[in-house]
């Protein structure tokens, strides 16, 4: 028998221990990630940045629109945003439990899409109409008498302070005690008002001048008002203030008071008009844009509606009416959005367009960077999905946390209750964030195959020929009408335009930049020459066979610059539109007009001509009730000017409106009824006219013969260009009008501060005559006499539209955002290319280049494509006006009744594109000084390894 030897003897396998020799191998993503942490630091900002403005834009057009709605809505007060229901009072059993009932039935009816604050809520009795108040001693401006209403309000006490006396009682009043029969009624009058008519406690007023011929009231209590601007008093008349009313040239005073509730069933024989009221304001505060619709609905069921009908079942009203100011002003509110829509969208497309040219490009900035690496990996056995899905496992590890961290802050930074746009919105633009490396990544990976020549050229003829289609539909049929939404085509339109431009640029540069090249070789200067060449070449990112620059870094400045230059020139022309607008309808810049037929005193016209600013004024009297005999129809209507010849022609040329040569108004007639005075004729009535005298009645009385000494177009003293106008000169001819002698209006051109305006006519108002009260009057507008009007305050009015405000500001953001995009697009070529570049220039400085010498190169290289992009945004920006332009109707944007495009300005287009170029430039200049001295010093103590 053989024995093997010891040593071969075998033993029992025993299971190895695990050790640092048998780690399980390091994982694909925590590697990768660590050995490029400055690359996946940015890749996160870069996601989160992007998801960041998709998730807010949408919060922030909504929280704009829900905004510009509530203030829209709340301009007007609690007048305009109350459902104001109404019903005669009852017969049997009126009482404030009655009002009380029938408030809670109102109440219950209400709470969902839209809500009464019930703390605000108004009611009570009042009287409709008022009555004479005909007591010998009360005041009685122009002879007459003052009117009083009475008014029960519930809780009316608790906004007011009692003065002197008492408070009207609150207990039943004694039977029999109805109608004019009974003792006179306890008011309670404001202290100011009672001061104003000449009333006080004890004072008893009637309201016939038979003694107890009418029904009378008793006046057994003053009060003051603590806030006469508390909402509280809004539709209530006259009861915190006397009001002055105007009859002709007439006035009188209103004065309303107020009654207990003893005396509710007697209110209906003061006037024979009582009615019961509730005032319900709605909350607009909870108004919602995107639910307006619903709302406008539900208001429409409470005032005309199955609710309406409900309610007059439910209170036993029959008589109960809801009135509401509310679906007129969702109208409005809803054609302002319709106008401000594509303000308020071009400005996120363009945004959008950019950042989607920024991501593709950074996908593939690093898909260039990894390709060595990517086919290395597909050549010792790795397979194509297996690569995509571990760059996936990588994007994922980066693009989702910074994904939800930038959603979650735009959710916590802008509250509003609509969630589905921005989430969305960030899902996609997450999307497009992590799959735009993977998807380059298998499009380099993939089998290699012929290319087409014609590829391309089809690519970008497909982009012409859809870019002409939407510019031709946008032109034949305009934007959409209102109601439909934002027009796509006006929205895409000037960024296919912009693509376009891009693409023809891309096709261009290289020609430019290769015979600016071949120009520069022929100096004796190295440094333009090299970065001209390389200009035209490309960047490294085109691979070997390199045709010109990457286009993507121009279609995203090119877009910034387009998108911004285009809603400037919307802007723009808003704003001359409505300057405009205040010329014709002030006449100028700066009017002080007399009230009724009054007149401007000397002094208070030679003080306005020497305010400063004031470049050219004219003084003129005008009446739109006069007429002309002898026309084509026998008489025309005309507005009649008269106006001294030079002035007002100055002041037409300096409008631009009806400018005329004064000579044609010489001499301004004989002062005789017989001979005919100049004038000028409108267009209109020109081609009604014609040659040959005519007779001219004013409306205030005179009669003179006229003669068409020329014809004008438009006029500054007539708003619009609507009616017929007649221009007389001032002088013996004018004196035949009654009044025609004296100026009532007074006109200028300059910028005239509105202020300094309104202390001239109040110095000019006449003293209060010793009838006068003593109290102010409810409305100390600039001087009861005079009106004043100025050009600026006309443009802030029109555009005091907060939905124009949040579009404009939303649209700055994005061109903002844009620029910040193009900018990084220029930046991540610029950096992908830095390796080449330093090695290039080490080799050159080997050769005695200078550093200022290797900052003018880089800057040779990087600024022929910024400008050129630029230069061709602005282009393409002045394009899209030009084509477009007339396609838009900025009137309701505007605030005024006339149609208005969109017209070309080369500030709003070239402010875009210098401030992108500059912006750009300083940054190029920058990366150049900094990164490129660090890579040429590295490359100068490493080599070039490449």
């Amino acid at each position: 028998m053989t024995t093997l030897p010891p040593s071969t003897t075998p033993r029992p396998s025993a299971t190895p221990k695990p050790g640092p020799a048998a780690a399980r191998p390091a994982p694909w993503v925590a590697t990768r990630l660590r050995a490029a942490r400055l690359g996946t630091l940015l890749g996160a900002v870069l996601a989160f940045v992007a998801v960041l403005l998709a998730a807010a834009l949408p919060r922030a057009q909504d929280r704009g629109a829900d905004q510009a709605l509530r203030s829209f809505l709340q301009r007007g007060g609690p007048g305009y945003t109350s459902l104001t229901a109404t019903s005669p009072p009852p017969e049997r059993d009126q009482g404030t439990d009655l009002l009380d009932t029938t408030l809670r039935t109102l109440l219950a009816h209400t709470g969902g899409e839209f809500r009464v604050d019930p703390d605000a809520v108004v009611y009570g009795t009042w009287t409709v109409k008022g009555r004479e108040l005909l007591n010998p001693g009360l005041d009685a401006p122009s002879g007459l008498p003052p009117v009083m209403r009475l008014l029960y309000v519930r809780d009316a006490r608790a906004h007011v302070r009692l003065a002197e006396g008492n408070w009207p009682a609150d207990a039943p009043a004694a039977p029999g005690a109805t109608g004019q029969d009974g003792p006179p009624l306890k008011i309670a009058l404001s202290q100011r008002a009672a001061r104003t008519i000449g009333a006080r406690v004890g004072t008893v007023l009637t309201t016939s001048p038979v003694p107890g011929g009418g029904p009378r009231a008793e006046v057994v209590g003053l009060y003051t008002v603590a806030d006469e601007a508390d909402e509280f008093w809004v539709d209530l008349g006259c009861l915190a203030f006397a009001c002055e009313y105007h009859q002709g040239e007439n006035s009188y005073w209103a004065a309303d008071a107020l009654v207990g509730a003893a005396d509710l069933s007697r209110l209906d024989g003061w006037s024979s008009t009582a009615e019961d009221f509730w005032r319900l304001p709605v909350d607009t505060g909870r108004l919602r844009a995107d639910r307006l619709a619903a709302t406008e609905r539900e208001i429409a069921s409470y005032v005309t509606g199955p609710v309406a009908a409900e309610l007059v079942s439910q209170t036993g009203r029959e008589m109960l009416r809801t009135n509401s100011r509310l679906p007129e002003l969702f109208t409005q509110a809803r054609a302002r959005a319709q106008a401000a829509a594509p303000l308020a969208a071009i400005g996120p497309a363009g945004v959008a367009g950019v950042a989607l040219v920024v991501l593709c490009l950074a996908g593939a900035l690093a898909a260039s960077r990894r390709e060595a690496e990517l086919r290395l990996l597909l050549a010792r056995g790795g397979s194509r999905a297996g690569i995509v899905g571990r760059l996936l496992g990588e994007g994922a590890v980066t693009v989702l946390p910074a994904a939800a961290a930038a959603t979650a802050l735009a959710v916590l930074l802008l509250p509003t209750p609509r969630l589905a746009a921005s989430l969305i919105s960030a899902a996609a633009v997450a999307l497009l964030t992590l799959l735009a490396f993977p998807v380059r990544a298998a499009v380099l990976l993939s089998p290699p195959r012929p290319v087409s020549r014609w590829r391309r050229p089809v690519a970008e003829l497909l982009v012409l020929a859809a870019t002409g289609a939407a510019v031709l539909e946008v032109r034949r049929r305009g934007v959409a009408p209102a109601g439909s939404g934002v027009d796509p085509l006006l929205i895409a339109a000037p960024l296919l335009l912009a693509l376009c431009g891009g693409l023809l640029l891309a096709r261009i540069l290289p020609l430019v930049t290769g015979g600016l090249a071949r120009a520069a070789g022929r100096s004796r200067g190295l440094v333009g020459f090299l970065g001209l060449a390389r200009a035209a070449r490309g960047d490294a990112t085109a691979g070997r066979n390199r045709t010109g620059p990457s286009v993507l870094p121009l279609i995203a400045l090119l877009l910034a610059v387009t998108t911004g230059g285009f809603g400037a020139s919307v802007l723009e022309s808003v704003d001359a539109a409505r300057l405009a607008g205040a010329h014709r309808t002030i006449g100028g810049d700066a009017g002080i007009s007399a009230v009724g037929a009054g007149t401007l005193p000397e002094g208070l016209v030679k003080a306005a001509d020497a305010l400063p600013g004031v470049r050219t004024s004219a003084t003129l009297w005008s009446d739109d009730d006069s007429w002309l005999l002898g026309t084509s129809r026998d008489r025309t209507r005309v507005t009649l000017v008269v106006a001294e010849p030079a002035a007002y022609a100055a002041l037409s040329r300096a409008l631009g409106c009806g400018a005329f040569d004064p000579a044609l108004l010489g001499g301004g007639g004989t002062g005789s009824a017989d001979a005919p005075a100049p004038a000028l004729f409108s267009a209109g009535l020109a081609r009604q006219a014609g040659p040959g005298t005519y007779t001219l009645r004013p409306g205030p009385g005179g009669e003179l013969r006229v003669r068409s000494a020329g014809v004008i177009d438009c006029t500054p003293a007539v708003p619009g260009s609507g009616g017929e106008t007649v221009v007389l000169p001032a002088g013996p001819a004018a004196a035949l009008i009654r009044g025609g002698a004296h100026p009532g209006r007074w006109l200028a051109v300059g910028p005239v501060d509105a202020e300094r305006l309104r202390v001239l006519t109040r110095a000019a108002r006449p003293a209060p005559s010793r009838t006068a009260p003593a109290a102010p009057s409810p409305d100390p507008a600039p001087g009861e006499r005079y009106l004043v009007r100025t050009s600026a305050e006309y443009v802030a009015e029109l555009g005091a539209d907060p939905l124009q405000g949040s579009a404009e500001r939303l649209f700055w953001s994005c061109v903002a955002a844009a620029a910040g995009f193009a900018l990084l697009a220029v930046l991540l070529t610029l950096v992908r290319n830095v390796p080449e570049r330093a090695a290039l220039l080490a080799r050159l400085r080997t050769m005695g280049l200078r550093r200022r010498q290797g900052v003018a190169l880089i800057l040779a290289e990087a600024l022929p494509q910024t400008l050129a992009a630029t230069l061709g945004g602005a282009l393409t920006a002045a394009a899209a006006v030009a084509l477009l332009g007339r396609a838009m109707d900025l009137s309701t944007l505007v605030g005024a009744g006339e149609p208005t495009g969109v017209g070309l300005s080369a500030g709003a287009v070239l402010t875009p594109a210098l401030g992108l170029a500059a912006l750009v430039a300083a940054a190029v200049l920058v990366e150049a000084a900094t990164s490129g001295r660090r890579q040429i010093t590295t490359e100068l103590r490493a080599g070039d390894q490449r």
